[in-house]
């Protein structure tokens, strides 16, 4: 009954402050991480960079709706990430803080999602923080990062894990595809302050290069799929030339 009644944007950030379902955060990530390491045949690199304790900020390109579900599938630690408003809206928003995520009204300055983000992190949880703001739908591309997510780790404490992901933006045919991610080393934030100045250092020298280039790599690599097919083509050919 509970998750039949919708929730409000405060008691939204009530409950993400001061304490969610660990329970149904368990059972969701026990069904689904068997679930997307099959169907999405997923690839993870680099899981041992993000610190096993304390407050750590994850900072992935976005591609998809389903990019935060990813990441909480591949960490042993639970994440908290940012929504947009919108999501909250019907009923599925309970199960939405259930998982880990709280409201953000997009397009305007929200100080109650800061207030929540910055208390995630100030009791030593891990909060995923999309630098771009929004999903960029052309898979070849990066959008252009925006400061927040680094002036928030910065005053947060929280050292920044750069994370690309690859496969999860929309393709056109229903074919399999793999999802890859790879954490880049943290980016620490002792000894700056939270201004634009620390912020667009730690984004332009740092924090978007990595990503950038973790990016291009992951994106490099042939599918799974593709390898296969690749592989089984050669092995005709290599059968045809050896009848000949």
């Amino acid at each position: 009954m509970i998750l039949r009644m919708p929730v409000s944007h405060e008691e939204a950030h009530e409950i993400a402050r001061y304490g969610t379902s660990r329970w149904g955060y368990l059972v969701v990530k026990l069904v689904l991480t068997p679930i997307f390491r099959l169907l999405f045949l997923m690839g993870v690199t680099g899981q041992e960079n993000v610190p096993k304790s304390g407050p750590v900020v994850i900072a992935p390109n976005h591609k998809s709706f389903w990019d935060s579900f990813f990441i909480t599938a591949v960490l042993r630690r639970r994440v908290f990430y940012m929504g947009k408003s919108e999501l909250f809206q019907g009923r599925s928003g309970r199960l939405l803080l259930a998982l880990g995520a709280f409201p953000v009204k997009r397009g305007e300055s929200d100080a109650e999602a800061i207030e929540t983000a910055l208390a995630i992190l100030k009791r030593g949880d891990v909060l995923c923080l999309f630098p771009e703001g929004t999903r960029i739908s052309d898979p070849d591309s990066l959008g252009i990062p925006r400061k927040g997510a680094a002036r928030l780790a910065i005053e947060g404490g929280a050292p920044i894990v750069p994370t690309a992901i690859t496969g999860t933006e929309k393709r056109r045919w229903p074919l399999p595809r793999r999802v890859q991610i790879a954490f880049g080393e943290p980016i620490p934030v002792a000894g700056l302050t939270a201004t634009p100045e620390d912020a667009a250092r730690i984004v332009d020298e740092h924090l978007w290069p990595s990503i950038t280039e973790d990016y291009s790599r992951l994106k490099s690599r042939p599918g799974l799929i593709a390898a296969g097919v690749a592989a089984a083509g050669l092995g005709f050919a290599v059968h045809r030339m050896r009848k000949r």
